[in-house]
């Protein structure tokens, strides 16, 4: 029986609104592949960024410009050259892991090396607002022990940065700024990051002007995020970023995720893998990927005012590895 290949949109419901410093969302929109051959089903999911100059009809129309290939038969390998690294990749690579996975009754996990897959801490987001509302939301989320602070919000980073570890009971804390520190303020926030304790700074400056951190010292390691897209990115990137952020969404999917990870390590960067604000069936790969990472941020279902059916479990600060119903087996 000939493969079939099927797309959908879906919209889950923030369970509050999600701010950085682009903008605010209360809803996470998600494209889904569906590849079906025979009884058995493999899918993917993905997020759709304008900051990569992509929509929902852009990465619907991507995935559709590959249907004739997907559809004759083609591989995660062929797909690599169909495509480019993004989100509309990352679903049809997802979906081919799984489908794999389900013919061969061998699931992703012992495919990739890992016999017994553990679960993980998990960060944990903080939205960026007021120095006093992003204080509150930390304290709501005591008893977690890794949050994720959104900052980047102008010249009152200092002050939020503060007033969360102040409220922070201990919690490890990583500061991502989305590009939106720049050269005048670069120093004097991540001086108040150090004295927080911080233990990572995300992508503080723009793409492009970031030549900053090659000359001066960082008291608080730097994680690139936007910089890094695809394995060829990480020889730039060297001397300036200390980890790299492994997004599924930005590799096009696990394939390029697994080598980019490898290389990172080859290379000497630390390995972050996060997420887009997406359900459980985006997050699924992403936890596999994460069993060799040193942080790993995929909160993206806890987000939401409810995930999708046999979703991951999570359990305080950590999160399990995928069911076969969910994704990967």
């Amino acid at each position: 029986m000939a493969r079939r290949l099927s797309v959908t949109v879906e919209c889950f419901e923030l369970a509050a609104a999600f701010t950085i410093a682009r903008g605010s969302k209360r809803e996470a929109i998600v494209v889904v592949a569906t590849i079906e051959d025979g009884s058995a089903a493999g899918r993917g999911e993905c997020v759709p960024y304008a900051r990569y100059d992509e929509s929902v009809d852009s990465v619907s129309r991507a995935i559709e410009t590959a249907r004739a290939a997907i559809e004759a038969g083609a591989s995660r390998e062929a797909l690599q050259a169909l495509l480019p690294a993004g989100a509309a990749r990352n679903a049809l690579d997802c979906a081919l892991w799984d489908l794999e996975a389900k013919l061969s009754g061998t699931s992703v996990a012992s495919r990739i090396g890992i016999t017994a897959p553990r679960p993980l801490e998990t960060a944990y987001t903080i939205s960026l607002g007021t120095p006093e509302a992003m204080a509150a939301a930390t304290r709501a989320a005591a008893g977690r022990t890794l949050l994720k602070i959104k900052v980047g919000g102008g010249d009152g980073d200092v002050e939020r940065i503060r007033a969360v570890h102040a409220a922070a009971g201990g919690a490890r804390l990583i500061l991502d700024a989305n590009e939106g520190w720049n050269e005048t303020n670069f120093r004097q926030n991540m001086l108040a990051a150090a004295a927080a304790g911080a233990i990572l700074v995300e992508q503080p400056l723009p793409v492009g002007r970031d030549a900053l951190l090659a000359a001066v010292p960082h008291p608080v390691p730097v994680c690139a995020d936007e910089s890094l897209h695809q394995t060829g990115d990480l020889a730039g990137l060297a001397g300036r970023y200390d980890f790299v952020n492994v997004k599924l969404d930005k590799t096009g999917g696990l394939t390029e995720a697994l080598a980019l990870v490898e290389e990172a390590r080859n290379l000497g960067f630390g390995v972050m893998v996060g997420c887009m604000v997406a359900s459980s069936l985006a997050m699924a790969p992403a936890v596999l990927l994460g069993q060799h990472a040193d942080i790993i941020d995929l909160d993206g279902p806890l987000l939401m005012k409810a995930d999708r059916p046999a979703g991951l479990v999570y359990a305080g600060s950590t999160v399990s590895a995928p069911t076969a119903a969910l994704w990967g087996g």
